[in-house]
């Protein structure tokens, strides 16, 4: 299993964030992590990235332990946050070449121009961050996830705030990735997740109270929608 997860909690004092979850994703399925606000999406995803600490339980990323063997861990991961934190002073193969840079990346040029083409970023590839749209941000924080190809991508909210066309744009860019790594996507959005989405976890309080495909939670619940199945288990 790329990501491998085993009774992980977060505590905050006597709150727990999230509550002891475990589940394993696998390469070739994308897999939506759905949840309400406060449920302990984003705190499972930082701790998967290593960015957070968890306070009992153990998670694994390509075999490796993200605590014990992070550096190793976090070659293999790719990670977009909620809010992408780019330069916005920096031109966009500039600040592609420095993150690959980063990663020690060899023929870098190549991979720059590689992966500006593959989430099509080629029209705005010479403009500065700054001036670019929300879409095309977020075009810029997919390249930096995956410029050293990594075998996870954790995904949270890719794409919040972008209008249809690139919703249908990103959609597919994350589709086409997922057919040779392991994804994980965190989004409110249940056509985006009925649309890419193999299979399903759903969180609640901190608690996992679905995992299953996407057809086997729907044939669970008696072809109910997604959206009602969702509000069924955390309403």
């Amino acid at each position: 299993m790329s990501i491998s997860v085993k009774n992980l909690s977060r505590h905050y004092d006597k709150q727990k964030a999230v509550d002891s979850i475990s589940f394993e994703a696998r390469p070739g399925r994308i897999l939506g992590f759905l949840g309400p606000n406060g449920a302990g999406k984003s705190t499972t995803m930082r701790m998967l990235t290593g960015y957070l600490e968890p306070t009992s339980g153990t998670a694994a990323i390509a075999g490796k332990n993200i605590l014990t063997e992070a550096i190793a861990a976090k070659r293999q991961i790719g990670y977009l946050p909620e809010n992408t934190p780019l330069y916005a002073d920096m031109y966009v193969k500039e600040f592609l070449t420095f993150v690959g840079q980063t990663y020690g990346l060899s023929h870098l040029a190549a991979r720059v121009d590689e992966v500006v083409k593959m989430v099509g970023l080629t029209p705005e590839q010479h403009k500065k961050i700054g001036m670019l749209s929300k879409g095309y941000r977020q075009r810029v924080g997919l390249a930096q996830a995956i410029i050293h190809n990594p075998e996870v991508l954790i995904l949270d909210e890719p794409t919040s705030g972008l209008d249809p066309n690139q919703l249908v744009d990103i959609r597919l860019l994350i589709k086409s990735l997922g057919a040779a790594k392991t994804v994980v996507i965190s989004t409110h959005i249940m056509q985006e997740v009925e649309a890419i989405c193999d299979d399903i976890i759903i969180i609640n309080k901190g608690k996992i109270v679905a995992n299953d495909s996407l057809e086997g939670i729907k044939k669970t619940y008696g072809g109910l929608s997604l959206e009602d199945i969702f509000r069924k288990l955390t309403a």
